[in-house]
């Protein structure tokens, strides 16, 4: 089966790979190039579902061969600092930022509060497309944020997220732990019961 992931996110594409062995998984932007998704919903379902829907679209019109369209809409809520970045997660710098330059503004915002560490939780939202079809599942992962990022491994804002019942942030710990924990896999394992039951 070959799922076309509509995400140009190198880091959130190979954990996807990863969660996903069973399937064939395809980047869509080595069909379809480089192109920029308006994400203008207002939460992380909505957002998943415009760049799946997208995506599809694009795909249907270039009478390209696959079975499903998969997009993940994910980010950190802190609600010490007003619920940010929350959907603005990646682009919490700007459009186009690093996640070193998202990194270093959600330390600059604690700082402000002098917060050296506080409650926070990860969001996961998956949109599936199936033959014009629409579905969706949610995972979450709670923990805290601190103010100094520890560990180089993940991407995004793992290197300042320490999740319930660890004492490490997502960038030192390994992959495997990340990976039966993360909001992503616990969505991603609801995608997969859905996807099979689509495809019996």
């Amino acid at each position: 089966m070959k799922i076309v992931i509509a995400s140009s996110n190198k880091g959130k594409i190979k954990e996807i790979e990863r969660l996903l062995p069973d399937f064939e998984v395809v980047p869509f932007s080595s069909i379809l190039g480089d192109t920029d998704i308006e994400e203008t919903g207002t939460t992380f379902q909505e957002n998943s579902i415009i760049k799946a829907k997208t995506v599809n679209n694009m795909l249907k019109a270039k009478n390209y061969s696959y079975d499903i369209v998969l997009a993940d809409d994910s980010g950190i809520t802190v609600p010490d600092i007003n619920n940010e970045p929350n959907i603005y997660s990646a682009r919490y710098a700007g459009v186009g930022a690093t996640d070193k330059e998202n990194n270093q503004k959600l330390i600059s915002k604690l700082q402000e509060k002098s917060i050296l560490k506080t409650k926070a939780y990860y969001t996961a939202a998956i949109a599936i497309v199936y033959k014009d079809n629409i579905y969706t599942t949610h995972g979450w992962m709670y923990g805290d944020v601190i103010d100094t990022p520890k560990g180089d491994k993940g991407f995004g804002y793992d290197p300042l997220f320490i999740p319930n019942g660890y004492d490490k942030t997502l960038g030192e710990l390994d992959d495997d732990i990340k990976k039966s924990i993360s909001h992503r896999s616990k969505a991603l394992d609801l995608a997969k019961i859905v996807i099979k039951s689509l495809i019996k």
